[in-house]
């Protein structure tokens, strides 16, 4: 839980924080948006939250980062739009304010911000200058108020006069203990106040912090992630740091949870593998060895999958080329969770878990640009649609962002915008997804004149998000203490566009809708919405804000400062009871940084009593009862001005409904007709029982309906919509499944291979399970559930076995099949050909591995500049090579993950003779069995006879030649010194015609050298291959071996 940050850069980019990088608006989390000046339109990354939302829309991009829940700062951003001049005539009122210059700051372009509120006078502000060149801080100052804003003292001495700060933190559960971090460019380490910021204790850090994780609960408990993937953990507020964990996946590590984890101090972490796998596993908070590791999950997930939110674990496993999600409900074991059958989801974001509820955006495979939005019963295991075709977009930090805002205040209230025939309409639900309906268009506009909108072809279309276009923007807020006030951008017509945005509002939760400015403005709530201000946006300097006591109906307009302000920000309401407003800006654009503290205190003269506040009753276009239950609010009356109580906005419940079909949704694999009944989908067998029924009991078999979870209604007569109590039948197993835990086919000889078994229908209790691993092994099991944790099993030889689960029970059996390549790791890859070759005759290539078995391998061949290899199963081919010249051979072997390769060159001629020679016997003591050595002596070997045969290099007759040469072998000219005191001879052994492929042992006792000399049009070409004799190393999948380089 970070504090504020403020960045001076108008259509800035702070990442937002996200759940398994999706965001929604969710207004349960305080926000804030970007200010700045318009000549710096900069990229930055900022945020260092894990919990919050994003904001899109079709207009201009402004991202948002989050304060802690206690605090209550509203931050708003602006889109600068002309003046306009049809109120600047109204009569104005004057507002009590002050203003601050920050001196010295006039070249800072970046703010972070924590104002503590609930009865602390305390703000405290650290602004930067972050240089886009050096990408880092070069500058920073530190401010303290203590006065609600009317004064600030720069604390840089105290701090140190050279320290560079860059991020500022405060502890969620206690507001007195800041922590500031330095500019790892320059230092790294820790600023630790006690006192709410009033004075600082320095420490070293050995690491640099890219982001932390305060716990929930301990005050002093921090989690760190540093720059080098290392996790890291504080008991006392950072004063001093012990590792946790090496290779953690970012942004995923979770603290425990009190009441489901067994220690409150255990972490869930994400760790990494490989490029393609990760590990979930829990530790305790001090020991994390190799001993107190738990692997809730028994083998590999996909790299950044896990999300740990309530009561759930969710992760992701690649089955088959297909991902599969899991949950884990309560921290029990893990199962898939199951969507409509021919749903193949190429993404799942998870959005929501509250409720005991799993909200789930899906992107099926035919989509691109948005995703469908399926609800879950408790354990999150069964999914069934509520929306589809809802708007998406990608962030820029690479998470998505879907348009789906819930609004504050009142539970079960969602806004979306969904694509319908190409277009995007705006729709809302009051009963959580089970129903939804588009908008109602206001009757007039802002100047009292009838609008003729009728629904589907018009209505009302609200901007959700931020856009991908940085010019223009959208903006909706609601807040917990104003239910029902929704103000929004948007526009009127058959679709929602990024042009004529105006200003709307709702005060009775998006049934009726004004109009409230046909311009942009930016609308914060002020005494727990009580009132509402609102500030233009405009390019020009600014002196006014409008003030509406009567839920935007009518406006008042105030001036706030003598003189015109380029308004940067505005910083609104930090405390419940807190009547301040600090809007932030500059008089002209180098000028310092102006804080202009606004209090409102003076318009409201008393406290609210009961007489000033009235009654309304949400309702769902007249139908009162929603979510099985009728809910009275109460808000101020019109142009009422007293100061609101914290807990005068509670809303009134009266008794619950009776239970009708509005308060029903269609079960998994049932869905909703025309007549609103729920019917089977055609691939759902409703009479299928689950595992976990056993024989003799009874179980609740669906009637195609399922109360939703946050449903209040009363149970009088369901009639159908209840689920039937049902003996649980006997049953022939169904539905049986084994894979891997990694989801892959292959496996290492050696390693432990953990099997999953999954029975989708049958009596688990009475059902035994078991597997055949193919190697003579079997094991059996009573029940499935004595293996929800997987099978272990180790192969000890390479192959490919036939793993076979059977479940069998007295009504029937049920067998699957696996095949399993269990493979070792190839250390070293040699091709073998010869050097030298006739045109248009056939040539062996062959292979030599080591290991010399290693598996099921495919072989890759490429000749020459070929874009398309050639591939084979075993490790040798023939080829022709029809061109003369010189030829390149590559060849990749592929076992299980690892791919080597090797290539050589091969030399293509008309034709040539060859002759085949040996060395003296002493050489093969000095042969260090590498390439380069080989090579060596085929240059000195062909150096020799080259200067032997130089007399007769003019007579181009290859029997002359020969002679010559097989001459001077006879009589031992050939030779060389391969080391002092040792003396190699070469001489010839027979004369063969060409090509030669040798494959008789050697009677000598050195290796064998073949050397091939060739008469061209030129000169003379002299080949020379060395085959040495391999000791442990064999050729693979060929009965002849041909001499190599």
């Amino acid at each position: 839980a970070a504090a504020l940050i403020v960045t001076l850069l108008c259509g800035c980019d702070i990442p937002s924080a996200n759940l398994n990088n999706v965001s929604v608006n969710n207004t349960r989390h305080n926000k804030m948006t970007c200010f700045g000046r318009e000549n710096r339109l900069k990229r930055l990354k900022l945020s260092k939250n894990k919990v919050g939302a994003s904001f899109r829309s079709r207009g201009r991009r402004r991202k948002r980062s989050f304060q802690t829940a206690e605090s209550r700062a509203t931050w708003s951003g602006f889109r600068w739009n002309s003046e306009d001049s049809s109120t600047s005539a109204q009569h104005e009122f004057k507002l009590i304010s002050s203003t601050f210059a920050l001196t010295g700051d006039s070249a800072h372009n970046q703010a972070m911000v924590h104002w503590s509120g609930q009865n602390s006078s305390v703000i405290l502000m650290l602004t930067k200058y972050f240089d886009f060149s050096l990408g880092s801080v070069t500058e920073s100052s530190l401010w303290r108020s203590t006065d609600y804003g009317t004064t600030y003292e720069k604390l840089n001495e105290k701090v140190g006069p050279k320290t560079i700060l860059s991020y500022l933190y405060v502890s969620p559960n206690n507001k007195r203990k800041i922590m500031l971090l330095t500019d790892p460019e320059v230092e790294s380490s820790l600023l630790i106040s006690l006192d709410e910021g009033a004075s600082y204790q320095r420490y070293h850090l050995a690491f640099d912090i890219l982001s932390l994780l305060f716990h929930p609960e301990q005050e002093d408990w921090i989690l760190a992630y540093g720059h080098d993937q290392k996790l890291y953990v504080s008991v006392e507020f950072g004063r001093r740091w012990q590792l946790v964990h090496e290779s953690v996946v970012p942004n995923r590590f979770y603290w425990s949870k009190l009441g489901l984890d067994k220690e409150p101090g255990m972490i869930h972490l994400e760790t990494s593998v490989s490029d393609r796998q990760s590990q979930y596993i829990t530790c305790k908070l001090q020991n994390c060895s190799e001993a107190n590791k738990g692997r809730p999950f028994p083998g590999f997930i996909s790299p950044d999958s896990l999300v740990v939110q309530d009561q759930y674990v969710f992760i992701q496993v690649p089955m088959g080329g297909r991902p599969v999600h899991y949950v884990s409900y309560k921290r029990n074991a893990f199962f898939p969770m199951k969507l409509p059958k021919y749903i193949l989801p190429k993404d799942l974001q998870i959005v929501s878990t509250d409720d005991n509820q799993v909200v789930a955006a899906v992107q099926d495979w035919h989509q691109n640009d948005s995703y469908n939005l399926y609800m879950s019963e408790a354990r999150g295991l069964f999914f069934t649609l509520a929306l589809e075709n809802i708007v998406s977009s990608g962030g820029p930090e690479g998470n998505i962002m879907i348009d789906l805002y819930e609004v504050a205040g009142i539970k079960g209230v969602f806004l979306s915008n969904k694509v319908v025939e190409n277009q995007v309409k705006t729709f809302i639900t009051y009963n959580k997804g089970r129903d939804w309906h588009l908008l109602q268009a206001p009757t007039t506009d802002l100047k009292g004149s009838r609008l003729y909108c009728v629904q589907p072809y018009c209505s009302l279309h609200l901007h959700l998000h931020v856009s991908d276009n940085p010019y223009t923007s959208g903006n909706i807020v609601s807040k917990e203490s104003a239910p029902g006030i929704i103000v929004a951008s948007g526009t009127i017509g058959p679709e929602l566009t990024a042009y004529n945005v105006s200003i709307f509002i709702t005060s009775d939760a998006g049934n009726t809708w004004r109009e409230v400015f046909e311009e942009e403005y930016s609308v914060l709530f002020l005494n727990q919405g009580g009132a509402l201000v609102a500030i233009r946006h405009t390019p020009l300097p600014i002196r006014h804000i409008w003030l509406s006591f009567d839920e935007g109906k009518r406006w008042n307009k105030y001036s706030f400062t003598p003189s015109p302000l380029y308004v940067d920000g505005v910083l609104g309401e930090p405390g419940e009871d807190t009547l301040i407003m600090t809007i932030f800006g500059h008089f002209s654009h180098r000028s310092e940084w102006q804080l202009v503290k606004i209090d409102f205190k003076a318009i409201f003269n008393r406290r609210c009593n009961t007489d000033d506040y009235q009654t309304w009753q949400l309702h769902n276009g007249g139908k009162v009862c929603i979510m099985g239950v009728k809910r009275i609010f109460q808000n101020l009356k019109p142009n009422t001005r007293c100061v609101k109580s914290r807990d005068q906005y509670i809303s009134q419940m009266s008794d619950s409904c009776p239970c009708t079909e509005a308060d029903f949704e269609c079960d998994y694999g049932f869905e909703r007709q025309s007549d609103g009944g729920c019917t089977p989908v055609f691939w759902f067998v409703p009479s299928s029982v689950s595992t976990d029924c056993t024989t003799g009991d009874s179980f609740l078999n669906t009637t195609g309906y399922r109360k939703a979870l946050s449903n209040n209604c009363t149970a009088e007569t369901l009639g159908k919509y209840s689920p039937r109590s049902q003996r649980c039948p006997r049953q022939a197993p169904r539905g049986l499944q084994l894979v891997t835990s990694e989801g892959t086919l292959t496996a290492t000889m050696g390693d432990n291979v953990t099997f999953l078994v999954f029975l989708d229908e049958s009596d688990g209790s009475t059902t035994s399970i078991t597997l055949d691993f193919g190697d003579g092994t079997a094991i059996s099991y009573a029940n499935i559930s004595s293996i929800v944790d997987g099978v272990k099993h180790i192969f000890s030889k390479v192959g490919i076995y036939r793993v076979a689960a059977t479940a069998l029970n007295s009504l029937g059996s049920e067998r699957v099949l696996l095949y399993l390549h269990v493979t070792c790791l190839l250390e070293q890859v040699q091709l073998s050909a010869p050097s030298v070759v006739i045109r248009n005759e056939a040539v062996n290539l062959s292979t030599v591995l080591k290991p010399s078995y290693v598996g099921s391998v495919t072989y890759y061949w490429w000749f020459n500049n070929h874009t398309e290899p050639v591939m084979t199963l075993v490790g040798g081919m023939s080829f022709t090579f029809s061109k003369e010249g010189t030829h390149t051979v590559t060849v990749q072997v592929s076992v299980g993950n690892t791919v080597l390769q090797d290539k050589i060159t091969v030399a293509v001629y008309e034709h040539f003779r060859s002759h085949v020679l040996s060395f003296s016997s002493n050489l093969e003591a000095f042969n260090p069995g590498v390439a380069e050595w080989r090579q060596d002596i085929s240059r000195v070997v062909k150096d020799s006879m080259v200067q032997v045969s130089s007399p007769v290099q003019a007579v181009f007759i290859p029997p002359q030649l020969s002679l010559v040469l097989l001459s001077a072998l006879n009589q031992d000219l050939i030779q060389f010194t391969l080391r002092p005191g040792v003396q190699i001879n070469v001489y010839a052994t027979r004369l063969s015609p060409a090509p030669i492929m040798d494959t008789s042992e050697s009677g000598h006792n050195g290796a064998t050298v073949i050397m091939l000399v060739s008469v061209v049009f030129v000169g003379l070409a002299v080949f020379v291959i060395y085959k040495f004799k391999r000791t442990g190393i064999r050729s693979s999948n060929l009965s002849v071996t041909g001499p190599t380089l």
